[in-house]
């Protein structure tokens, strides 16, 4: 395995992000597109607005290391703001656009911003720092450009909440090295290139958006094509097409949702890339039916970004889901952490892409090592060449009647049942101290007696639900990521009696 460069030092993770833009001046950089049209903004409009913004936020009177939050929803503004304030030593601190304000006050009580920016009809958190709005930001494009502010790239560049899917959100502290160490995925995942069109469908508080449907783009010299507020998955296949996207980026339940109608010709598209949840095989192979390309998934997580990936270079193979991305130092572990072929996917410490930490909890950050191992919490299973098959999270396997099950085992053996256009399983409790394994589908009809029929015929009788339910569809989160909380919930309620 050949290590990934060192990052250089010294080193500004906005400075290397636009590090094109002056040979590329003049190129688009950022359409925020929509049916009516697109906003367009250029290498060099870019440049000049971020480092504006930096000036901006220092005559403010915001000091290097002050953290500023972000309340803001699919607009330049969100860019603007968060590398401008990283090119001026500032933390940025993205959150979801999606949340209440009681819980953008907690996450502001979390991590004591100077500043928050807040998008109009977006909720603000209560919170005594002086608020921004969009509109703020990007009148500072007309000031005089900061200076990038260089430094050791293992100091603090930004904080990203994790998605609190399975308990509370945590702070997650990020370096400045962590773009440079993005440059293992460009080629060992995205196949990206100078000139290409990545459209990328998720909101720009989501890591998998901001790095590779913003970031990676532009340290590539590639335009960055984001769908506007109110784009439907629906309209994104004739948005595709109009703006000549070469790569496709989304979560899975996205592109689930386009393919529920004929796609329109993609002449222009090379391939698609995928993270968030895990990607059936039978959706891959749906994708490839009705567009010729190929999807490519990445495993990842807030704290280290993707490691994991297949990539046009090197597609996983069918039931797989990649290889170590080029650079990475990775192993499976045992819980009594023995290296072996199947076990909890373990990154070495020493890799550029891995967090800082959890922001002022050092407690919790060392509890996710194992002496030179960060614990990632997602298990796997080597396969003969090296590919990985994803078997789910350690917090999210099943253990019903004393055998422990992956939920990612039961879905592919049941996917594919007629008119089921979402499934997925949990551990549930159907009556105090008993467990057993819940299936919650989608689709038009009642079709449990099929899911059944499968599952006796494909299924070891352990690993067999024996509770089915339709919902309307499945409980995901604001980008898409099925929420397996909400599932066992939405499981263990009681029938309506209508």
């Amino acid at each position: 395995m050949t290590p990934h460069p060192p990052c250089p030092a010294p080193f500004n993770l906005t400075a290397h992000a636009l590090h094109l833009a002056g040979r590329l001046a003049e190129r688009s950089a950022l359409q925020v597109i929509r049916p009516q049209g697109a906003e367009r903004w250029s290498f060099a409009r870019l440049e000049a607005a971020v480092r504006g913004c930096g000036t901006g936020l220092l005559a403010m009177g915001l000091e290097p290391g002050d953290r500023v939050m972000l309340r803001l929803g699919n607009t330049p503004a969100f860019p603007v703001l968060f590398l401008g304030a990283i090119a001026a030593g500032l933390v940025p601190v993205p959150t979801s656009a999606a949340l209440t304000a009681g819980e953008a006050a907690r996450l502001a009580h979390r991590i004591a911003p100077r500043l928050i920016a807040v998008e109009d009809g977006l909720a603000p958190p209560d919170h005594p720092a002086p608020r921004l709005s969009g509109a703020d930001v990007l009148a500072m494009e007309r000031l005089p450009p900061c200076a990038y502010v260089l430094g050791d790239p293992d100091r603090l560049a930004y904080v990203v909440f994790t998605s609190g899917t399975s308990g509370q959100p945590m702070a997650v502290a990020h370096a400045h090295r962590a773009l440079w160490a993005r440059g293992m995925m460009h080629q060992g995942w995205e196949g990206l290139a100078e000139g290409d069109r990545l459209l990328h469908a998720g909101a720009f508080n989501w890591t998998f958006t901001l790095g590779t449907g913003l970031l990676d783009p532009w340290v590539c010299g590639a335009t960055a094509l984001i769908p506007g507020a109110g784009v439907t998955p629906a309209q994104l296949p004739l948005l595709m097409k109009r703006f000549d996207a070469t790569i496709l980026a989304a979560a899975p339940g996205v592109i689930r949702q386009m393919l529920k109608a004929p796609l329109p010709a993609l002449p222009r598209l090379r391939h698609g890339l995928t993270a968030g949840e895990a990607l059936a095989p039978a959706l891959r192979r749906q994708w490839r039916d009705a567009t010729g390309t190929d999807l490519h998934e990445a495993l990842g997580m807030s704290e280290c970004s993707t490691y994991l990936s297949g990539s046009p270079a090197r597609p996983a193979p069918e039931g797989f889901t990649g290889y170590p991305q080029p650079g990475r130092r990775l192993a499976l572990l045992t819980p009594e952490g023995a290296p072996a072929d199947e076990g909890e996917i373990a990154l070495h410490r020493d890799d550029p892409g891995l967090m800082i930490g959890y922001l002022d909890q050092p407690d919790e950050t060392a509890a996710r090592f194992r002496g030179d191992w960060f614990l990632t919490g997602d298990l796997a299973r080597r396969g003969p060449d090296g590919a990985l098959a994803y078997l789910g999270r350690r917090d999210d396997m099943m253990n019903a009647g004393g055998f422990r099950v992956a939920p990612l085992e039961v879905e592919a053996a049941l996917a594919g049942t007629a008119d089921v256009t979402e499934l997925a399983v949990t551990e549930v409790q159907v009556k105090p101290g008993v467990h057993v394994i819940g299936c919650g589908y989608a689709g038009p009809a009642d079709r449990a007696a099929e899911l059944t029929a499968r599952a006796e015929a494909q299924l070891a009788r352990w690993k067999q639900p024996r509770l089915y339910r339709r919902l309307d569809a499945l409980p995901r989160g604001a980008n898409a990521k099925l929420n397996r909380r909400a599932l066992r919930a939405a499981l263990e309620a009681p029938d309506d009696p209508a």
